[in-house]
């Protein structure tokens, strides 16, 4: 082993046991045995004395780069040397005469082989067909030396048509005219000869070389799309092909390599006539008994592509033909096959049907345009809806993991969520064309479902449920209000059901979320309000075992409650105490069981019971004492938690804290329900109750005043009192507001400036005195933050959204005509928001242009320019470059440009104006600018 084979096994070694600086030394050396003028000839000889395939592999790379990048200054010496070399590598010939006893680098491991076939296509890629056109029939005349020289020439063509010649992959101009030219001289020159050996081959090798025929065969499947059709669409090979796809005994690999090859020749472009004849002529009804097999084999795959690909052709043929005889014998054929389509798809492993999935949308689209459907047609929907039932039911073995949620029941869910969503598309497209059909099929399917075995119960029920489920999405609103077709008796069905397998996850889920989205039926139909009351309440809904199930119950039920609402009043007390036992749960949970965010997080329950406890339909009394029952609890669990906030270490003072989040986001979800006029004027006493809850949960932010979770939840309360007690607010809002501003975070004055929004936009000048108290700190904290370059946070950050929500402020406070909603916040935001803001904050050092968030913040800031300019014409105008620009050391010219800009219309100039003066005026404030 001589130095640059050591370096080279160096360079290539993962075991960790070589240093880092001795690694670095080999890859130096070898880059620099790389660079000099000999290494062809270095490379050549290690590729036929060395036995090393990290060698064997360095060397061919170093071939590939070299003919890459330097062909072109390579000399004809040079090119012939490597090209007669190479070829006698890959045709299993000594180099050089004298060399007999050279390595056989054929011998060696597929990756070997593989790249020695990049190196010849690279050589073709140079030289075929004006300097080698040789090579193919040179190639040709080596098969004979058997399976190792036939085995080459396959990877010669597999990687010729990946690199070169296929169409699949994104190609340049010049590369597509490239494999134009290849083809054409291919064409003209050795694609007979090709054709003839590979049929030789095959026959010679089926029962001797199985893999070397399926190699073969792969190779073949590649080029059929663009040679001659009539070479392989002859008796002979369709013969030899149907043969190895039929003959039982032989490898599957080979058999379904010939279904590949047949899949080509049936997917080949021609004129549809003819398309029709070759389609004919293959009778293919031979095939039909392989899908019989085990469906989890690849013949079986390779088959089911076949017939799908050759009843998508044959569907193409009867729309593209006028004549009727044409359309006839598309039709005749495509019948006879779509029994064994319809055998893959239900039995068959589902990327297998992905293809034939495909052609059934196609199918069942042309019955779009009919008039009606015929007997022939509507037994293929009907097996096409048992496809689809099949295809959509989950494996049971993995029913425990989909019932726990965990890692695997998480992917397997996911994978058949995807895998849905383009089945449930056929779906609806069948309910469209045969609606009846598709209502009583899923009416048999969960009767069949309930009536089935338990093992494999949950499956076909959650699929049954599923398809009834989807084919919602087809109905019209009426259709479902007045129970059209079957709904008005599958609804009733799916509401007086309760299935055995009502405990598992998936079952419960879909029950439920299918009864909402038939909810509509329901509330045209009042007598079945019990029974759909019942399912959300009992064991199958809220009370269910899992988690996941009672919170989504909860966020479902509350949405049944929003639509029904009025028709529920008569059952209120019987809600109120099926949820009693919950309501008590939830305001004695700790934080270990608080998991499930968003939608699933619990309170929805008491948005629920808020919307209906709080209908004017109530009666006064039992709506005070209902809404007494839920507020004490939650509020006394805030004011325990508020008592022994300093008392506890700190990890009690964490779950405490959380605890109030929880009570607070369901007191807020409570007060959902009732209205300003309730609270106000017809019942003020529930006005009272909230006004005591609302003293309540200001106190959180004293005791907590830098919990940045709890202050948002006190303000989404205060957002809600907002619109809950109308002006009866104005007590609470100079505590709140005070308290809210005063420990305030950048990123909170945000959430902060939209409740004062809200305040302004509901009450207008109602509360101006209450704002022009706090406006002098509300500027304070937005220009403090404002050029800080540490809390830049990307795009929706603090600083950017501190800009849109005064463009907001602006554009909602000062009506185009009339009065300004808010006296005196017009001269502060000509006064102290638009020079510190969109002058002297731009100035400063730290806001630097480079830095994308910042020109993201510069766009807003010109922005409010342009709105103030619009709002308050040339009084922003005029005290902006009259008082801003002096005190900045703006020159005249300039100043003028920036007023010209400003009154135009181009935003985009503006902005690249803006930042070019404000560029120019930075070096002139010699660091004497002070804004805040």
């Amino acid at each position: 082993m001589d130095d640059l084979e050591k370096a080279i096994l160096i360079s290539f070694d993962e075991s960790g046991a070589v240093s880092s600086v001795l690694k670095e030394q080999a890859v130096a050396f070898i880059q620099q045995i790389k660079e000099t003028p000999s290494i062809c000839s270095i490379c050549v000889e290690k590729l036929c004395f060395s036995e090393l395939v990290q060698v064997h592999f360095w060397c061919l790379q170093c071939l590939h780069e070299g003919l890459r990048i330097k062909y072109s200054s390579m000399t004809p010496e040079e090119k012939t040397f490597i090209r007669k070399s190479v070829f006698s590598l890959a045709c299993c010939e000594p180099v050089h005469a004298s060399n007999s006893n050279s390595v056989r680098i054929l011998e060696g491991p597929a990756f070997i082989k593989n790249k020695l076939a990049q190196v010849v296509v690279t050589l073709i890629y140079f030289e075929y067909p004006l300097i080698w056109p040789s090579v193919f029939v040179d190639f040709l005349t080596n098969l004979s030396k058997g399976a190792v020289v036939i085995d080459m020439f396959c990877r010669v063509l597999n990687v010729l048509d990946d690199e070169l010649i296929s169409l699949d992959y994104p190609r340049s101009g010049d590369d597509v005219a490239l494999s134009g030219r290849i083809k054409d001289a291919m064409r003209g020159q050795c694609v007979p000869q090709i054709v003839g050996a590979w049929y030789d081959i095959v026959s010679m090798y089926r029962n001797s070389n199985p893999e070397l025929c399926s190699s073969v065969l792969d190779s073949m499947r590649r080029y059929i799309s663009w040679i001659d059709i009539g070479l392989i669409a002859n008796d002979a090979f369709t013969t030899l092909l149907f043969e190895l796809m039929l003959v039982d005994g032989l490898l599957d690999q080979l058999r379904a390599a010939a279904a590949g090859v047949v899949l080509a020749v049936v997917s080949k472009r021609m004129d549809y006539k003819s398309k029709l004849a070759l389609l004919q002529s293959l009778q293919i009804r031979r095939v039909f008994r392989l899908v019989a097999g085990d469906s989890n084999s690849e013949l079986v795959s390779s088959v089911a592509s076949l017939l799908s690909g050759y009843a998508t052709e044959l569907l193409e043929c009867s729309k593209r033909l006028n004549s009727e005889d044409g359309k006839g014998v598309s039709l005749e054929l495509l019948n006879e096959v779509l029994p064994s389509v319809f055998y893959v798809m239900q039995n068959c492993e589902v990327d297998s049907a992905l293809g034939i999935l495909q052609f059934l949308s196609v199918y069942v689209s042309t019955m779009k345009s009919l008039p009606g459907l015929t007997e022939t047609q509507l037994l293929h929907v009907g097996q096409i809806l048992e496809v689809i039932r099949a295809q959509i039911q989950f494996d049971p073995m993995y029913r425990s993991n989909l019932d726990s949620l965990d890692k695997i029941g998480r992917e397997e869910e996911d994978r058949m969520v995807e895998f849905r969503k383009d089945v449930f598309v056929l779906l609806r497209n069948i309910g469209r064309v045969a609606p009846n059909l598709t209502q009583i099929f899923i009416r048999n399917s969960l009767a069949s479902a309930v009536s089935s075995s338990e093992d494999r119960n949950a499956e076909e029920v959650e699929a049954s449920l599923s398809l009834f489920y989807a084919l919602g999405e087809s109905l019209t609103d009426d259709a479902v209000r007045t129970g059209s077709g079957l709904l008005g008796e599958l609804v009733p069905m799916l509401l007086s059901t309760t299935f055995p397998c009502h405990s598992n996850r998936l079952v419960a889920l879909v029950y439920l979320d299918t009864i909402t989205r038939y909810v509509k039926f329901v509330s045209e139909n009042t007598q079945y309000i019990p029974m759909a009351l019942r399912a959300f309440l009992d064991e199958r809904g809220v009370h269910h075992p899992n988690v996941n199930v009672s919170r989504r119950a909860s966020y479902l039920f509350m949405r049944v409650v929003k639509l029904l609402k009025a028709k529920l009043v008569p059952y209120i007390e019987t809600i109120l105490q099926s949820l009693q036992d919950t309501v008590v749960q939830f305001t004695k949970m700790d934080s270990a069981s608080k998991e499930l965010p968003g939608t699933e997080d619990g309170t929805h329950v008491f948005e629920a019971i808020g919307l209906l406890i709080g209908m004017e339909d109530v009666p006064p009394e039992k709506q005070s004492d209902y809404l007494s029952a839920l507020l004490t609890p939650l509020c006394q669990q805030v004011e325990v938690a508020l008592l022994n906030a300093k008392s506890r270490d700190p990890e009690e003072t964490l779950a405490q804290i959380e605890n109030i989040q929880q009570m607070i986001t369901a007191i807020n979800a409570l007060s959902k329900g009732f209205s300003e006029r309730l609270a106000t004027a017809s019942r003020p006493g529930i006005g009272l109750m909230f006004k005591k809850t609302l003293d309540i949960l200001l106190q959180v932010l004293v005791v907590f005043p830098k919990i940045q979770p709890l202050r948002c939840k006190v303000t989404s309360f205060i957002h809600r009192m907002v619109d809950t007690l109308g002006n009866s607010v104005f007590p609470y809002l100079p505590k709140a507001l005070g308290e809210l501003l005063g420990e305030s975070e950048p990123k909170e004055l945000v959430g902060f400036l939209v409740l004062l929004n809200q305040l302004i936009c509901k009450f207008g000048t109602g509360v101006g005195e209450i704002l022009e108290a706090i406006y002098p700190v509300i500027a304070s904290r937005a220009f403090n933050i404002l050029p800080r370059s540490d809390i830049q946070s990307g795009p929706g950050g603090c600083p950017e959204a501190c800009v849109q929500i005064f463009i907001r402020l602006i554009r909602d406070w000062f009506p185009d005509h009339g009065k300004e909603k808010v006296p005196g916040f017009r001269s502060f935001i000509i006064e102290a928001f638009a020079l510190n803001c969109c002058l002297y904050s731009v100035l400063d050092k730290s806001f630097e242009f480079r830095d994308a968030n910042t020109v993201v913040l510069f766009g807003e800031i010109v922005l409010a320019q342009k709105v103030m300019y619009e709002k308050f014409g040339n009084d922003f105008l005029l005290n902006f470059v009259s008082k801003g620009f002096p005190n900045v050391h703006c020159p005249q010219d300039l100043a003028e440009q920036y007023c010209q800009k400003l009154q135009g219309n181009d935003l985009k100039a503006l902005k690249s104006f803006y930042q070019s003066l404000i560029e120019k005026l930075r070096p002139q404030q010699n660091g004497s600018l002070v804004f805040r």
